[in-house]
């Protein structure tokens, strides 16, 4: 029975619900191919399903940024995906803030532990800032998953060496990902 990964690929291509700009990036172009390469890296390992949320570059989901957020969340509990990972970049005012991070509802937690091992491995695989597990209970698509959610922050798309990193590299953010999967489920 295959591992039924649900991939968030963080914001719209177009408002509602576009993500973050920075450094001449769009937090939405890196979030779209950061998930697709690991949903190509998943497929191809007999273990895993995967679904994405936004399965080309166009794809707009809902009207507002609620209905966005609720689609991708209804769509992962109506396939019964065992994991949710949703893919983001942070923003920052400051341009020096810099590193990888996951956000999750609750700690100790199945998803605190998946989320560990998938920023050690980004930051084994990119050489960025390690900045642990942060909680943020409030965030939709952790609070309303009916499996363990893992927000991933890839970078700051405001800092330079972060953005350039994840927009000309993304097979290492996905690779980092997909690593820490494996990790966690002892499938390395």
């Amino acid at each position: 029975m295959a591992i039924k990964i649900y991939i968030d690929q963080g914001h719209n291509p177009e408002s509602p619900n576009s993500g973050a700009e920075g450094n001449g990036y769009r937090e939405q172009d890196i979030t779209y191919e950061v998930g697709r390469i690991l949903a190509n890296l998943l497929n191809s390992n007999g273990n895993f399903e995967t679904r994405l949320s936004r399965p080309t570059p166009t794809t707009q989901l809902g009207n507002s940024n609620s209905s966005s957020l609720r689609i991708r969340v209804d769509e992962a509990n109506s396939w019964g995906a065992d994991y949710f990972i949703s893919i983001h970049t942070n923003a920052s005012t400051s341009s020096n803030v810099n590193g990888t991070e996951a956000l999750v509802y609750s700690a100790p937690s199945v998803a605190s532990e998946l989320g560990e091992d998938i920023v050690r491995r980004i930051v084994e695989n990119t050489g960025l800032r390690n900045r642990g597990i942060k909680l943020r209970p409030g965030l939709y698509v952790l609070r309303k998953t009916n499996m363990p959610a893992v927000l991933v922050e890839l970078g700051f798309i405001s800092n330079p060496r972060d953005a350039n990193l994840m927009a000309n590299d993304p097979e290492l953010f996905a690779q980092g990902i997909y690593e820490g999967i494996l990790d966690y489920l002892s499938l390395s």
